[in-house]
């Protein structure tokens, strides 16, 4: 729980750009807000991602029990002292061997409805900033308000429990108003990703069953959803002005300056202003939610298969993966942390590792809009003197190789997160030796809300490994072959999880959902090993899933667009290694007798068909495609090929 002795609720005050006046004020609700996760960029792709890694940085001359070996900074206080250290574990439990003496493993994860998690801090620190939105800064007390109005203009729109409502968009602050309303209506959020293709976003709302969808009025988004009215099950689209967030003169300018982005709105029963949401006072009916069983959220991910389908979170998993990430992630000071958002919210790595945690913290969010950049990321850092910095892999890396890096002060980091892809030990040690910022790897899935397992922030990280289990989480190694029995420590095989975090399984998938678990424990389709002192290794996937800057690019998705092409006979789809995104696209070719095709040919036919992150950055045209004894494609060969040619 956030405490703050000395803070006093005060009232909250709508922001003029974003709320209209009323002349009923709304009573202050409390709200969430905006967590970022694993990479930045707003343009990635699933939306889900399968996999999160996480890593964390922070100082490393801190007073603190089992001190970390790498340098960290300067010390600050721990919002969790007095704990017992356990006892260390048995061959069941190895973890607690080496497990943080000031958290404890075994403790009680308490599930709660998820949007009581902003209502708390609402309570203890409305006065304090919430966003700062390039520029413009909204306080919890303002952002509970506003949580309130958007909840009964959405009890009015017919959200009830259980209705699906979608958020597409960058980071924005009406996603964390709208995020946290939806849940108080009692809807469910269903995540999307605003860069997806035509053909991606009415798979989704088809399958999670969408009824209505909140965007910005820019034209990119608003073009791309105005036709799913009539294609759709969508009745309504929410539209929200960019400009009403901005401060002043930005908000003024910015239908001047960039007038070909905005959309012309034409406003109906069925596209609705946000500013007629928020129009009323606020006094929304209460919805009463099961913890344990009402769903919060669908987070798409590719499964075991690549095929897209949204893991049910409830509200009791991502109320208790914000516990955990509290818990696990300490020396915070509560109500001074400023997190960078460079990781796009609708990620679930982001949704967790920035939203939950600072609102979790009554940390202030600095908003990146409308995606990542390192200059901007440095500035920000510098200016706001940012203490938390979650992101991916691949942004450490192109700030630790940044021409202009030594210009910007970036000593007050304390802590930075990294997820959605392995961090690489050069990346770490490196992006430490430059900011004297700890650098901690964690994993997770979309399916356990995401966070499973993290190297401590005070004590050993391991080189290569994904860390100890999260309190209240356990992990064990079960055989490939039989997920039911469970393989000796420093054996590879299936990582598998068990944990309030953990999923319930795939909405409308029982056959996906059933194959997914094993004796109550989540399997990931992560090969791994656990060694003797309880730490996991993740050695490779299981899933063909390319995890390109921390997001999942399904190789089915672009051979189906491939295959459409007339010339095209044979296409495999596989993953290759790149500095910048980790991984990136290559396609392997093989066209039809008597038909000829150029790489400029094919990636034009492929425009508009595939999302950026999914296009093919590089194609190679073959004689003939690798095959199975049985004739089946063969991706085995062709990965080999790729490695070699890296060495």
């Amino acid at each position: 729980m956030v405490e703050d002795k000395k803070t006093k609720t005060s009232a909250k005050k709508t922001p003029a750009s974003i709320a209209p006046k009323t002349k009923a004020p709304a009573k202050p609700t409390k709200e969430k807000k905006v967590a970022a996760t694993s990479k930045v960029k707003v343009a990635p792709k699933k939306t889900a991602p399968a996999k999160a890694t996480a890593t964390i940085t922070k100082p490393v001359a801190v007073k603190k029990p089992q001190p970390a070996k790498p340098a960290v900074k300067k010390s600050f206080k721990t919002a969790n002292k007095g704990l017992s250290k356990l006892k260390a574990g048995t061959s069941t439990q190895p973890w607690l061997k080496k497990y943080p003496s000031n958290i404890r493993w075994d403790v009680t994860i308490k599930e709660r409805p998820l949007y009581e998690l902003l209502q708390e801090t609402v309570k203890q620190f409305s006065h304090r900033p919430c966003m700062d939105f390039l520029g413009k800064k909204f306080s919890y007390g303002e952002v509970g308000d506003l949580v309130n109005k958007a909840t009964k203009g959405l009890q009015n729109l017919g959200v009830k429990k259980g209705t699906k409502v979608g958020l597409f968009m960058p980071n924005a602050p009406y996603y964390v108003v709208m995020y946290f309303a939806i849940l108080q209506a009692g809807g469910v959020v269903v995540n999307y990703n605003p860069l997806y293709s035509d053909a991606e976003v009415e798979h989704q709302i088809r399958d999670s069953e969408t009824e209505i969808m909140v965007t910005l009025d820019l034209d990119l988004f608003y073009q791309k959803l105005l036709p799913m009215l009539t294609e759709t099950p969508i009745k309504k689209l929410i539209v929200c002005s960019v400009a009403n967030a901005l401060p002043f003169p930005k908000n003024w300018l910015f239908p001047i300056v960039r007038f070909k982005d905005k959309a012309d709105v034409t406003y109906n029963d069925q596209v609705i202003n946000y500013a007629d949401i928020i129009n009323n006072d606020g006094k929304y009916k209460p919805v009463a939610i099961d913890p344990n069983k009402d769903l919060a959220l669908l987070q798409y991910t590719g499964g075991t298969t690549g095929v897209p389908k949204g893991a049910m979170l409830t509200h009791g998993n991502v109320y208790s993966n914000a516990q955990q990430a509290e818990m696990w992630f300490t020396g915070y000071k509560i109500g001074e942390e400023k997190i960078l958002a460079a990781l796009p919210l609708f990620h679930v790595f982001a949704m967790t590792a920035v939203m939950m945690l600072a609102i979790r913290t009554a940390a202030e969010i600095i908003l990146m809009f409308p995606r990542f950049t390192a200059d901007e990321a440095m500035w920000l850092i510098t200016k706001h003197k940012i203490t938390f910095f979650p992101a991916v892999p691949t942004i450490y890396g192109m700030i630790n190789n940044h021409k202009n890096v030594s210009k910007f002060d970036m000593s007050s980091l304390r802590m930075c997160l990294s997820g959605g892809a392995g961090l690489p030990w050069k990346v770490k040690q490196d992006f430490e030796a430059l900011t004297k910022c700890k650098l901690v790897e964690a994993y997770g899935l979309s399916e356990t809300s995401p966070a499973a397992t993290s190297n401590p922030i005070f004590g050993e990280n391991k080189t290569g490994s994904i860390g100890l289990p999260f309190p209240g989480t356990t992990v064990k190694i079960v055989s490939l072959e039989d997920s039911s029995k469970e393989v000796p420590l420093g054996e590879k095989g299936q990582i598998a999880i068990k944990g309030p975090q953990v999923t319930s399984g795939y909405w409308n998938h029982p056959t996906e959902t059933k194959k997914s678990f094993s004796n109550g424990f989540f399997l990931t389709g992560d090969v791994g090993y656990m060694d003797e002192e309880g730490y996991t290794f993740l050695v490779d996937r299981i899933k063909d899933v390319i995890i390109c800057s921390g997001f999942n690019v399904y190789p089915r998705n672009i051979e189906e667009m491939i295959y459409k092409h007339p010339a095209i006979d044979e296409v495999t789809v596989i993953g290759v290694a790149d500095e910048k995104r980790g991984e990136t696209v290559k396609a392997f070719v093989k066209l039809k007798p008597e038909q000829s095709l150029t790489e400029e040919g094919l990636l034009g036919f492929l425009q508009g068909k595939l999302s950026p992150i999914e296009m093919p950055k590089f194609i190679e045209f073959r004689e003939s495609l690798p095959k199975t004894m049985i004739g089946k494609l063969s991706k085995k060969e062709l990965k080999a090929e790729e490695r070699e040619k890296g060495k």
